[in-house]
């Protein structure tokens, strides 16, 4: 993995000579790093590049020489300060989850060796996001990447691959034969979903947006798809399943999550992420299952074997340098995104 000319320039830390506290790379870790950054919360045009101190690893923690970071709605939303958020003190790193290789192992971490290809979800990192060079994480939040992906695509999906597994899987327990309606299928976590519930030999009826995002559901697997602005959904899913639509992974809220509600059979279920807005109206006969994605040892090894299992198509729409940060929120805040948006930090 190249190492950036600014960061070669800068003094490094020293090597640890007791392997028994942490396990360096021989070339030494740079004082300082890239990384994109905040100093107050506003529009896209607040996050710039900053020279910041690496962070080194405590006890039970990895350092990530970051290759791949995801870029979220979650990410905006702590950007122009709409997140309710523990990380206030600035400047602040933004991203939740990306990817790279290990360049140092804090003590008591066993799982890692320096330069392993991981990838890791940690949600309001305490030592900053993955918009960096350089991030320290828990060893139990970070995990090898999938042997079908190489680092791009497993930058782009562990926050999206555990919201979609964990819906399809874990808050709506999705079995051979039933059907789904996916409303929200081609962002980040709906495009793995459609294909995590093809995975469980479910019935996939996929919402999209446009001509374009229907044929992209349809790459991506599902059995049937519509047009969630402008179709008859109620209609299309009589069609698509006359007894009522066992369960709903709902992606998206608004008017036309509500009217894929209209289509559960008595007793179906709908599963949303926390955070959906707004939240969709509760009805009697229906369960309603809202979750949070939850990183961790077992957590990834079974996105792993899913990854795996699924051949998965990571949809990848844009990515960007590191320093075009602020330009991959703007195109974020356009709309319309097929898959994921992604920042490169270092370019392999």
């Amino acid at each position: 993995m190249a190492t950036t000319t600014a960061a070669r320039k800068t003094k490094a830390h020293p090597v640890a000579r007791d392997h028994s506290r942490s396990r360096i790379a021989e070339s030494n870790i740079p004082a300082t790093m890239q990384a994109a950054a905040i100093d107050r919360f506003g529009g896209p045009e607040v996050l710039t590049l900053h020279t910041l101190p690496t962070p080194m690893p405590d006890a039970g923690e990895v350092l990530i020489a970051v290759d791949t970071a995801g870029v979220g709605v979650w990410d905006a939303e702590m950007r122009d300060g709409s997140l309710a958020s523990s990380r206030k003190k600035f400047p602040l790193v933004l991203g939740t989850d990306g990817s790279g290789v290990i360049a140092a192992i804090g003590s008591g971490v066993r799982r890692f060796k320096l330069d392993d290809r991981v990838y890791s979800y940690a949600f309001e990192n305490r030592k900053g996001g993955f918009y960096a060079e350089y991030v320290a994480v828990s060893a139990k939040m970070t995990a090898h990447i999938p042997k079908t992906l190489d680092l791009e695509h497993a930058g782009a999906i562990p926050t999206t691959g555990l919201t979609a597994l964990q819906g399809i899987d874990d808050a709506l327990h999705l079995k051979k034969g039933e059907t789904i309606i996916i409303h929200g299928s081609t962002g980040g976590v709906g495009s793995l979903a459609v294909q995590f519930a093809k995975l469980r030999e479910a019935r996939v009826l996929a919402t999209a947006s446009g001509q374009d995002g229907m044929d992209f559901a349809r790459r991506l697997g599902a059995d049937m798809v519509m047009d969630g602005r402008h179709s008859d959904i109620v209609a299309a899913a009589r069609e698509f399943a006359p007894d009522g639509i066992d369960a709903v992974l709902g992606l998206a809220g608004g008017e036309a999550l509500e009217r894929c509600l209209d289509t559960l059979r008595p007793g179906g279920r709908l599963a949303y992420p926390n955070g959906i807005d707004p939240e969709p109206k509760k009805r009697p006969k229906m369960q309603v299952i809202p979750y949070d994605a939850v990183p961790g040892v077992h957590e990834f090894d079974r996105l792993g074997r899913a990854v795996e299992a699924a051949k998965l198509q990571v949809p990848i729409a844009a990515a960007y340098p590191l320093a075009d940060a602020a330009k991959a929120h703007e195109r974020l805040a356009a709309g319309h995104v097929l898959g994921k948006i992604v920042l490169r930090t270092h370019q392999t």
